[in-house]
């Protein structure tokens, strides 16, 4: 399980086309949803005409080196270490799942598309620590952390939509390490897991404009417009990282647009 590439294992019994064209779809899902959840809620359009709006209302100019300075600050501080978060356990939980999941995605790109003779052996151990990571981060949040669980006092089985996309991202990541652990057991229960498997992949990356998987790709754009705003002189409408992320939600309430 640690050394051997799964998908190579898969491939013994399904064309490796087959699963190469699977992974194929569901990245076009991903920027297809992506696409279709800008243009369905007009997230572009908000975001250029308040980005317009904020340096029409600024004291002074941005020139083309500070807001080069900018971009690279919102990528250290808000997209690698999730400072908005501020400290405390949900930025960990944060890290832990971010971090992962990319660990994860790459390292299954590589082995779909990797023959077996050539995947090296850190590939597969690198793909079940991502899996991990994303576990850990996941149910660490999901059952400790979020706001109407630590302090409301809900039980942690409540579901909303808002949930769609890191229930999915947790039963794909642990029915992939189940899988994994069973392809040394010749069972027809390998095969009940991989389906489940799939099906758990095809919800998480085929839900993007339903469930809260964009956000990843909003929220450095929004990160990066209010640096911009600021430093330009105008206040912008987004708001200030929480003070005390421990009491932070997690955006549970029904989404205002469709």
């Amino acid at each position: 399980m640690f050394t051997s590439n799964p998908f190579a294992v898969l491939s013994e019994s399904i064309p490796p086309s087959a699963i190469q064209a699977y992974v194929g779809v569901m990245i076009a899902l991903v920027v297809g949803g992506t696409l279709f959840d800008v243009w369905h809620k007009g997230s572009a359009t908000y975001f250029f005409d308040n980005w317009r709006n904020s340096r029409g209302k600024g004291t002074h100019k941005v020139g083309g080196g500070k807001i080069l300075s900018l971009a690279i600050q919102t990528a250290l501080v808000e997209v690698l270490t999730s400072a908005e978060f501020g400290l405390g356990r949900r930025r960990a939980a944060h890290l832990l799942t971010m971090y992962g999941f990319l660990l994860y995605v790459v390292t299954t790109v590589v082995m779909v598309f990797c023959p077996a003779a050539a995947t090296p052996a850190v590939l597969p151990q690198l793909w079940i620590a991502g899996a991990l990571l994303v576990c850990l981060g996941g149910y660490w949040f999901w059952f400790f952390i979020r706001v109407d669980v630590s302090a409301e006092g809900h039980t942690p089985f409540r579901i909303m939509r808002a949930d769609l996309f890191v229930l999915s991202l947790l039963a794909t990541t642990s029915l992939g390490l189940i899988w994994a652990a069973l392809q040394s057991v010749e069972s027809w229960g390998t095969y009940i897991v991989l389906v489940l498997y799939l099906i758990a992949t095809t919800v998480l990356f085929g839900s993007v404009p339903w469930s809260k998987f964009s956000h990843m790709f909003f929220k450095p754009a929004a990160a990066f417009e209010k640096r911009v705003s600021e430093a330009a002189g105008s206040r912008s409408n987004l708001p200030a990282p929480a003070d005390k992320p421990e009491t932070f939600g997690s955006a549970r309430e029904r989404p205002r647009h469709y």
